[in-house]
Formats: structure tokens, C-alpha cells, sequence
């Protein structure tokens, strides 16, 4: 019973794979929407697109904005600066959460906040825990 309660408990490793999983799924997520902002809509356009949400310093934040979800979904995924790379894009996800997405709602396809809510969770769970024992942070602390 214990193992279905607390599973980490008796199995530290079970911790240390979903923590695996969750930074990669994290990282190739916030890639694909940094890529978008730089490739298909530019920065210049992901500026104007900020601005037309009421979005402060639009031209600014889409900069640092598609820089932390780039550089940072591909940090996750190796498990670098996991804690710090993640509470940036928790923060890049409250602003969007509450300057873009609330008014329209739960629901994604009408502009709603449930990917940016899902994706929130999961950083703040890697704020809180760090990247794991599958990860170039652990690898990192050991040779420290």
C-alpha cells in the first residue's frame, strides 16, 4: 500500500525518471514555442503580437520571452541550471497566464490558459525538485 501512496518512498528511482520525462516533455515544448516565435512569427512580429495584448516592453519581452523558451527548453532537456531555467519560464507562464490567457477561459482552442497552466505545474514541480539524478546538474554537484 505504501508503494501506491508515497511510490519515491521505496523507489527513489521512479522519482528520477518521472523527473526525466517531465524535463524533457517540458523542454521539447517550450523549443517548439520558442522556434515559433523566431522563426514563423519573428521576434519583430511576436513583439507586435504582445503589444496587441497589452503585453509591457512587448518588443523587449518577446525577446527574452522566445531567448528563455530556446534556450531553456534545451537546458531542461539536459538538466542544466534545471531549478533556475525553470522558475524563469514559471514566470514567463504567470505573465502569460494573467496578461494573456485568463479572460479567455480554460479551453486552448479559444485563446484559454490550459497549456500555459499544464506547463506552469510541471516547471514548478522542477523548481521545487531540480532536474534528478538523470541529469547534467547531478553529474554537476557530484564533481563539486
Amino acid at each position: 500500500m505504501r508503494l501506491l501512496v508515497n511510490p519515491s518512498s521505496k523507489s527513489p528511482i521512479l522519482t528520477d525518471l518521472a523527473l526525466l520525462v517531465a524535463r524533457v516533455a517540458l523542454g521539447i515544448i517550450l523549443i517548439a514555442h520558442g522556434w515559433q516565435k523566431f522563426d514563423e512569427w519573428t521576434i519583430a512580429g511576436t513583439g507586435d503580437s504582445f503589444a496587441g495584448m497589452g503585453v509591457p516592453a512587448p518588443s523587449v519581452t518577446a525577446g527574452v520571452v522566445t531567448f528563455a523558451e530556446l534556450v531553456g527548453g534545451a537546458l531542461l532537456i539536459l538538466g542544466v541550471l534545471t531549478p533556475l531555467v525553470a522558475l524563469i519560464n514559471v514566470i514567463s507562464m504567470l505573465s502569460a497566464l494573467f496578461l494573456v490567457h485568463l479572460e479567455a477561459g480554460i479551453f486552448v482552442d479559444a485563446g484559454g490558459y490550459e497549456l500555459v497552466l499544464a506547463i506552469f505545474a510541471g516547471l514548478i514541480i522542477l523548481t521545487a525538485r531540480g532536474a534528478g539524478r538523470f541529469s547534467v546538474d547531478r553529474l554537476l554537484n557530484r564533481a563539486a
